[in-house]
């Protein structure tokens, strides 16, 4: 995407260390994680997580380099965020919850750390929008090099043949959402000339391939709907937005008549009916959640940061996470944090940022009902954080001191002649 962008599209990149982008990358690193399918090359968890954690210390260093003076931005999205931490520690400092939770409040408050730090260059650009492209793009690249080299890794049996890293671990759901959220900011970069159409298909169309190959239904739906309202932000103000959309329409129509049935055997995936009804057996684990006695502090702070599990299973759905693990206090905050950032994207005027961030904020809010994330550092924070980055209000630059006049000094007459 670098070569392709136009130069001066995007104001305040210029004022943008380079650095500030591999802080971004290592914080995109850090929230890839540890557990996932099975490699070509069995990689110790181990060492997987001393890289991610690896990549997590190193951006605060860097960031905290880049900014010594402690310089930041605020904004509600970092301060709700930052008092999320309050019913994450109350809740995993209880002595029957163990040493891994408080490991995951201090990653947690390293990565707040790092958001914080990187908040000084938040001016409603693109700069992090690029960013976030790039690093997600070398992922899928590196993904589509482990299906090449392995295809029968890439493609395992026990994932229903949906592509997985078989390289680095990763899950069709992570790998799906990758490729969602490079395809919807790409398709708002080409909308509003922000790239060429050249290197706009570099990114959409094997970021595209790969989707359709996790069979992921999360991310599509979310990528169409999440650009639907985006695009429809722009539709007033863009003419190249309101033919895109009437296009999307049109194709979407005779998709939906000629190649119906392709599409509906994709989307259940040869499941049952009554299999799909109950979200793959999600469901019977959220019931299950749900009527689990608790006291009443692990109802209002939660049971302590864990790995996103109840009873060895997946909850797979982002509230009832957070619920589980930083009660009635972490859903609050967290609605609070997704509600704020709605409200400010409504209330900007229409803008290639602006529908940048209502994709991002739509996007989240949809899969965090089959998807875990928004109260723990992970993928879903970062986009939102993104999010935060484009609707911030453009710094003001700061005014060059007053020139001061030096007073003329009078000549007396008779040194005139």
């Amino acid at each position: 995407m670098e070569g392709n962008v136009k130069s001066g599209a995007a104001p305040g990149t210029a004022g943008t260390p380079k650095a500030v982008g591999i802080v971004w990358a290592c914080l995109a690193l850090n929230t890839l994680g540890s557990a996932g399918a099975k490699t070509v090359v069995p990689l110790p968890r181990s060492l997987i997580q001393m890289v991610t954690m690896g990549a997590l210390v190193t951006a605060f260093a860097l960031a905290l380099a880049l900014n010594p003076r402690l310089r930041f931005r605020p904004s509600a999205f970092l301060f709700l965020l930052t008092l999320l931490l309050v019913p994450s520690l109350i809740s995993s400092v209880q002595p029957d919850v163990g040493f891994g939770a408080l490991f995951r409040c201090a990653r947690l408050t390293l990565f707040i750390g790092t958001l914080w730090l990187l908040s000084r260059w938040w001016d409603g650009s693109l700069t992090f929008v690029r960013y976030h492209i790039r690093m997600y793009f070398a992922v899928l690249v590196l993904v589509a090099a482990g299906l090449v080299v392995s295809p029968g890794t890439a493609m395992p049996e026990y994932y229903g043949q949906r592509l997985v890293g078989a390289l680095w671990p990763l899950t069709p759901p992570q790998i799906g959402q990758y490729a969602a959220v490079i395809i919807g900011l790409t398709v708002l970069l080409l909308l509003g000339r922000r790239t060429t159409g050249a290197g706009a298909a570099v990114v959409i169309v094997p970021s595209l391939v790969l989707l359709a190959m996790t069979h992921t239904r999360t991310a599509t739906l979310g990528l169409l709907i999440g650009l639907v309202l985006a695009i429809g932000s722009l539709i007033l103000t863009s003419a190249a937005a309101r033919r895109f959309f009437a296009w999307a329409v049109v194709c979407a129509a005779v998709c939906a008549v000629v190649f119906s049935s392709a599409l509906r055997a994709w989307f259940l995936r040869g499941q049952s009916q009554e299999n799909f009804a109950n979200l793959t057996g999600r469901a019977k684990v959220w019931d299950a959640l749900l009527a689990a006695p608790r006291t009443v502090g692990e109802e209002v702070f939660g049971m302590g940061l864990g790995d996103k599990s109840f009873d060895g299973l997946p909850i797979d759905n982002s509230w009832l996470a957070v619920y589980d693990e930083q009660g009635l206090v972490g859903v609050t905050i967290v609605a609070a944090m997704v509600i704020v950032l709605g409200g400010v994207a409504l209330l900007r005027p229409p803008s290639l940022p602006r529908a940048c961030a209502i994709f991002l904020i739509s996007y989240c809010a949809l899969s965090s009902y089959t998807e875990v994330g928004l109260g723990d550092a992970s993928a879903y924070l970062l986009h939102l954080a993104l999010a935060v980055s484009l609707l911030a209000a453009p710094a003001e630059a700061t005014p060059p001191p007053p020139a001061v006049e030096t007073p003329r000094r009078r000549i007396p007459r008779w040194a005139r002649r």
